[in-house]
């Protein structure tokens, strides 16, 4: 075969420093457009994303010539400094350290999107950590709970 080619769609989570809860409302349509802008730089299709007060999901189509880890590391130094110049009190914000990141299948895109979507009222039940821990589960991802959380 001549010609390399993929498709592979990402769900990334992450989330704040200690999870604090510091995103803003008011901030929110902008910073996903922002994100979406930072992936489409990279050479990343944005799917869908929304973010929490204390946390942020992704689905995107992943280019094939990039590392997972750069474009994660460039989305999340794009978005720190964005926040930074929007609001003197995001002077001080930061995300955590690791990610997760999830590989979706095609059939199921839809309905990764409706997930993302539905954020705000899936987390009048449950916590970031609790989902977080229930995607590493429901992947079987081996984790130290010790090492998840900074």
């Amino acid at each position: 075969m001549a010609q390399s080619l993929a498709k592979i769609y990402i769900h990334l989570i992450f989330s704040t420093k200690n999870r604090e809860r510091t995103i803003p409302d008011h901030l929110r349509p902008a910073l996903h457009s922002y994100m979406g802008g930072i992936l489409r730089d990279l050479g990343c299709a944005a799917i869908e994303i929304n973010t929490e007060p204390d946390h942020a999901h992704v689905l995107f189509l992943l280019v094939r010539t990039a590392a997972l880890s750069d474009v994660v590391g460039n989305l999340k130094k794009g978005v720190t400094n964005w926040l930074h110049e929007q609001d003197q009190s995001l002077r001080g914000f930061y995300w955590q350290n690791g990610y997760g990141a999830f590989s979706v299948s095609q059939s199921a895109v839809a309905e990764v999107r409706r997930y993302i979507q539905g954020q705000h009222e899936h987390h009048q039940k449950l916590t970031f950590q609790d989902e977080f821990r229930a995607f590493l589960k429901r992947y079987e991802v081996e984790f130290d709970e010790r090492y998840v959380w900074d």
